[in-house]
């Protein structure tokens, strides 16, 4: 193995070794949601032509998932390698900041593609053993899902990255999380469309990045957005590069983690 790839394979097996904490459990969450929301609204909410609000739902939570998980997986594991004084053996290694950042930031797409699988075919049970339900929840353009879900998790595996260099401890990491993370992913339209907004909370609603890389990826199910998903891509992939660069710079001038 080469420098990056020995780190990634630390990373991913970190956080698989307790799977049922950093996987199942967000799984279990989203099915909660899925339950909640799909069976009280189910028959009194429909956004596009021909979509229930259950299947409508299910990219959406597929997708915050995605990034949530993303997210927590890279934070997570620097703040906490910062705390307990291991970071050291890494920064004895010739390892570039290159390196670290593909292995926290691939080990935390990982995570979210996995947890977002979960998720998916969870919402798939859900709609099979489902009566009164009778769609597909194949997408119409794969490309457009893959895209939009990769892109995501990286973005939040380096936005992750960037909080966990920032953070000295676990309570600013947490509050990074609560303050901004959760709001930016429940308010991005996971949960209804932006067009059953007052106008007003429609243009604050176009300033949240994470409504992008949801609407897109909902359109890669069913061929339906609430904006082109050609901005969505453009949108994501900008902020996207913004952040690996911060990221990046971040890692190479040592912020926080040399002294």
């Amino acid at each position: 193995m080469t420098g990056w790839t020995m780190l990634f394979y630390k990373e991913v097996l970190r956080f698989w070794k307790v799977g049922f904490q950093t996987v199942a459990a967000p799984v279990l969450t989203a099915v909660m949601y899925l339950m909640i929301f799909g069976h009280v609204l189910e028959a009194h909410v429909q956004v596009y032509d021909g979509v229930s609000y259950t299947a409508f739902l299910i990219p959406g939570l597929v997708m915050m998932s995605v990034l949530q998980n993303a997210f927590a997986n890279s934070s997570s594991s620097m703040v906490q390698s910062k705390i307990m004084g291991n970071l050291v053996f890494l920064l004895l290694t010739p390892l570039s900041h290159w390196s670290w950042f593909f292995a926290y930031a691939i080990s935390a797409m990982v995570r979210g593609l996995l947890v977002g699988t979960g998720v998916l075919l969870a919402g798939v049970l859900f709609v099979w053993q489902s009566s009164v339900l009778n769609f597909s929840l194949m997408p119409l353009q794969p490309v457009w899902v893959i895209a939009f879900a990769v892109m995501g998790a990286l973005m939040l595996g380096s936005l992750g990255l960037i909080a966990g260099l920032w953070a000295d401890k676990f309570d600013q990491m947490a509050a990074f999380q609560n303050f901004i993370i959760m709001p930016m992913t429940f308010l991005s339209g996971v949960f209804y469309s932006i067009h059953s907004l007052p106008s007003f909370w429609q243009s604050v609603s176009h300033l949240n990045p994470f409504f992008y890389m949801i609407d897109g990826f909902r359109f890669g199910f069913f061929g339906q957005s609430d904006v082109s998903p050609w901005l969505s891509l453009g949108v994501v992939g900008v902020c996207l590069g913004f952040v690996s660069a911060v990221a990046l710079h971040l890692l190479r001038t040592g912020y926080k983690i040399r002294g």
